[in-house]
């Protein structure tokens, strides 16, 4: 009959709809390059022919799946990249050692895919001087912005600015002075971002196994 709805999920069905799209959005950002929860989300929902969008799952309920995901079907090469991607960011974090930086996103979680960025924010005075360090190491890169929260729904739009080292992303957030004391909020649970500063790196590293050298 034209016109007629769907009848509504009961709860058990919602559930099972919301994992199936976490799931699916897992397998979306391990295997094929998004790093982003809404997009990977998005792409799901429309694979699993999911429209309601009151249906999708939380970007927590994906970054759990995520880490199930890689530890399923990725633990053969999972301790190589992240063992790679903290080395890729001890060596930014030493080359902007001036400016406080710190290890921010999933990588500090043990969740990183291949295509997975390196996210570091910096404390300079200006801007500029992250960019100068850069310029010094014939380091190419692109600007661009990003909008970041903070506790009581303020908003900072600050600059980044990315490359890559080798093949893997990085991305270097500029942050104000007195986000060194205060966190921006994870997009994963709206709770202050962890964060580690370049000991703690350090440390993060020498705990991680190293790629076997190759026969």
């Amino acid at each position: 009959m034209a016109g007629r709805r769907r009848p509504p999920l009961h709860t058990h069905g919602i559930e099972v709809v919301r994992q199936r799209i976490a799931e699916e959005a897992a397998r979306i950002m391990a295997n094929e390059g998004i790093s982003d929860y809404h997009i990977a989300k998005r792409k799901a929902a429309q694979r699993l022919s999911q429209e309601d969008v009151r249906h999708l799952p939380s970007n927590r309920e994906i970054e759990k799946a995520l880490g199930n995901y890689l530890q399923l079907y990725h633990a053969h090469d999972l301790p190589e990249t992240l063992h790679l991607q903290l080395s890729v960011a001890l060596e930014t974090m030493r080359l902007l050692a001036g400016f406080d930086p710190r290890l921010a996103g999933a990588l500090l979680q043990g969740i990183a895919t291949t295509c997975s960025e390196v996210q570091i924010h910096t404390f300079p005075d200006d801007p500029e001087q992250v960019a100068l360090r850069l310029q010094e190491h014939r380091i190419p890169y692109e600007e661009a912005s990003r909008r970041l929260r903070f506790g009581g729904d303020r908003q900072e739009i600050v600059p980044v600015f990315r490359f890559l080292a080798g093949n893997t992303p990085v991305e270097i957030s500029v942050l104000p002075l007195p986000a060194a004391r205060e966190a921006p909020l994870s997009p994963v649970d709206a709770r202050p971002m962890k964060r580690a500063n370049l000991k703690e790196v350090e440390r993060l590293l020498k705990n991680t196994t190293p790629p076997h050298p190759a026969p």
